[in-house]
């Protein structure tokens, strides 16, 4: 019974749930909202009173629970109305709101009590949500009200029927010994996902540097990647050929995010190959919580009267049908195949000049290195250059300035009780309109610390809903990166990776700020997973426009505007390789959809899968020993729908092409996109929905829905 629950360039499963002022806060206002007028009193994390202490969590999921119970034997001795509907989604937001508050606190919380507190509550709640998923008396009111012609509304008919497919995926309709099967696998498969993402997060694995020049200076002060220094009377032995033990070393973590940074910025090749090496086979227990994990999602699809997991995770999708989804990645794979081809003998041949070595072979650990060095003698593009254009504070500033160009909004800054934050460096906004009031609440968590969440991502808190005709419960979100620096410093810069990453996760927070639906069921990106991603991929392309950029990107030093030569240059940079950029998508998404596909094979190692799949269709080699896709949480989060985000990136390009283009700030572009997209959350049909927005942009297919390519095509110069 949940609902997905988006984020991290990220998403959670079935019916009840889908899922300090610092120098940068000069750009939102001071709040005149009743929101701020509590702020003298003490409260809870997150503004909730029963979370003042850790253990407040024993007690939140006691009263969901008890609350769920009342509102289940109220729902049984109603006759089929509107009544039941509502009543079901006052369960959904309930145990909801448990479940989001304690994935935000296990993931940020500095306090390990309150993350501990926090994975029990999780666990606990979900075990209920098996219970409500089994109750039959529930399912056989959603049945009577669906079929018996008494909802009022679209959106109540729209619920009604979502509400009996998700019970009805919960294995509601099959026999009790089925049943029990299927609530003991998901069950597993929960516990699965859960060791699968900490064992990302608990060891990324690292390199040892000896000595510590091999790192580059760009990256010596990253103090989220240096675990600590090595002293030159260091017993540990040093991991590289010709290394000394008479200098400092660096200990390196290669999470991914410093991997990334290694690779992009290291130009001793082993240094490169090893942390390749190291980080791409990290962690290695995962290559049996995978195992286990498709086992148990191919068992459940089969008890569920699937082929297959992919075939079960899709069927409520535009995609309807993995083949759909299978087509549309082949034809965009062979439609991209070409170029690549030619972008990776473009690399390659640049290596060879680069190093004067003919016959030096080209390697996966070159890639992101030999791509910045084109780039930059090409472009001209500095890193450096561009992020002194890019401070945090003035990113924040373009935000703003893009929720008021577009909508008519403004983010203000609200003091927090004592209590409602859980680190210092969090800041809370809400999203004011001068006619309508506040549209929502916002937390800002944005700076990297330990043992924090290590990506960037979007989660919710709680979703919007019309509790009576006159009163709308205000969604809440938070928006977690981990960008370096602190509140406290005036000169945190992003670069232009992470700018575009922020713009990415705003896009998801618009749209649960934005959406205006009956039920919190719907709420914002509790969407079907073919459209979860449009928001954010559309607002990545506010990043890279020069009429947007030239309002808020001003040098730290000089105040002057970002130079629109520059821009152009940074495109025509982003052009360069994109086929090299979206064929790796593309392989993703076929991972992602062979793993937990018909061609399930117990015998077969994913090793072995997504060895076969990279040679098949990438330009690259894959590594003896590699085993990326163990730290790829897109196959928890996602399961057999990654395919969605590429669906997301054709149809982003379409809506900006056709409505945001001309005039990307204009009030009718965004009332287009708030009155024809944002605002409707899950709650209408998103082929529909679709169609209104762009027409001829969405095509039928076997049976299914794709979108049209051309656009991205176009774009890509494919």
């Amino acid at each position: 019974m949940l609902r997905p629950l988006i984020s991290n360039r990220r998403v959670a499963a079935q019916v009840f749930c889908s899922s300090r002022a610092f120098s940068t806060c000069q750009h939102f206002r001071a709040s005149s909202s009743a929101a701020a007028a509590t702020i003298g009193s003490e409260t809870g994390l997150y503004g909730l009173d029963v979370l003042k202490t850790p253990k407040g969590f024993r007690r939140f999921v006691e009263e969901a629970i008890e609350k769920s119970a009342e509102l289940v034997s109220y729902i049984s001795q109603l006759p089929p109305s509107m009544e039941v509907i509502r009543a079901m989604d006052e369960i959904s937001d309930t145990v909801c709101l448990v479940i989001d508050s304690a994935e935000l606190c296990r993931n940020t919380h500095p306090d390990r009590e309150y993350v501990e507190e926090a994975n029990k509550a999780s666990i606990r709640i979900n075990e209920y949500l098996h219970l409500l998923n089994s109750n039959s008396s529930l399912y056989t009111a959603i049945v009577k009200s669906e079929h018996e012609g008494v909802l009022l509304t679209k959106e109540a008919q729209r619920a009604a029927y979502a509400l009996r497919v998700d019970f009805e995926n919960g294995g509601i309709h099959l026999s009790d010994e089925k049943l029990e099967r299927v609530n003991q696998l998901n069950i597993e498969i929960a516990k699965l996902c859960k060791e699968f993402n900490e064992n990302i997060m608990f060891d990324p694995g690292y390199v040892d540097i000896f000595p510590a020049s091999r790192i580059p200076r760009n990256l010596q002060h990253l103090s989220s990647a240096i675990y600590r220094t090595i002293p030159a009377s260091s017993d540990e032995s040093p991991k590289f050929v010709g290394a000394t033990r008479k200098e400092k070393g660096y200990r390196i973590t290669t999470d991914s995010s410093c991997l990334s940074s290694i690779l992009r910025w290291t130009s001793d090749a082993e240094v490169r190959k090893q942390s390749y090496i190291k980080g791409n086979s990290m962690p290695r227990a995962n290559l049996d919580v995978l195992d286990r994990l498709i086992n148990a999602r191919h068992e459940l699809a089969q008890v569920m009267g699937c082929k297959s997991y992919a075939e079960f995770a899709i069927r409520p999708n535009m995609a309807a049908f993995p083949d759909v989804a299978m087509l549309f990645l082949l034809d965009l794979s062979k439609c991209v195949r070409c170029k690549a081809d030619e972008e990776f003998n473009i690399i390659r041949d640049f290596k060879r000049q680069y190093l004067n070595k003919r016959s030096a072979d080209l390697e996966p650990w070159d890639e992101a290195y030999f791509i910045g060095l084109m780039k930059s003698s090409v472009y001209g593009l500095d890193s450096s250059v561009i992020a002194s254009y890019f401070s945090l504070a003035q990113c924040l500033k373009g935000l703003n300035i893009l929720v008021q160009s577009l909508f008519g909004a403004t983010f203000c800054e609200i003091p927090m009780a004592p209590g409602e934050s859980w680190h210092p460096d969090v800041v809370k906004l809400s999203l004011h309109h001068p006619q309508e009031g506040d549209l929502g609440f916002l937390y800002l968590d944005l700076f990297s610390r330990e043992d924090k969440y290590p990506g960037c991502a979007h989660f919710a808190i709680r979703g919007g809903r019309q509790v009576s005709e006159t009163e709308y419960q205000l969604p809440v979100v938070a928006l977690v990166c981990n960008f370096v620096g602190s509140p406290r410093s005036s000169t945190s810069r992003l670069n232009h990776f992470d700018v575009e990453t922020l713009f990415h996760e705003f896009g998801h927070a618009l749209h649960s700020l934005l959406s205006r639906t009956e039920y919190q069921h719907f709420s914002g990106t509790r969407v079907v997973l073919d459209i979860a991603e449009i928001p954010s991929n559309l607002f990545e392309y506010y990043a890279w426009d020069y009429r947007f950029l030239k309002t808020f990107a001003t040098h730290e030093t000089t105040g002057d505007s970002i130079p629109e030569e520059l821009v152009k240059a940074m495109n025509d940079g982003r052009r360069r390789f994109a086929a090299t950029e979206l064929q790796r998508q593309i392989f993703y998404s076929l991972i992602d959809l062979r793993l937990f596909g018909e061609q399930h094979n117990p015998s077969l190692d994913s090793v072995s899968i997504v060895a076969d799949l990279k040679r098949q269709h990438t330009s690259w080699n894959h590594v003896e020993g590699t085993h990326w896709h163990t730290r790829f949480s897109h196959l928890i989060n996602y399961g057999a729908g990654y395919y969605s985000y590429l669906y997301a990136r054709c149809f982003a390009a379409t809506i900006w092409q056709n409505i945001c283009h001309e005039e990307p700030l204009s009030m009718a572009t965004g009332s287009a996109l708030r009155e024809k997209l944002l605002k409707h959350g899950g709650a209408k049909d998103p082929v529909n929905l679709l169609k209104d927005l762009i027409g001829n942009g969405i095509q039928s297919c076997n049976g299914g829905s794709v979108p049209d390519m051309r656009s991205l095509c176009t774009e890509l110069d494919l």
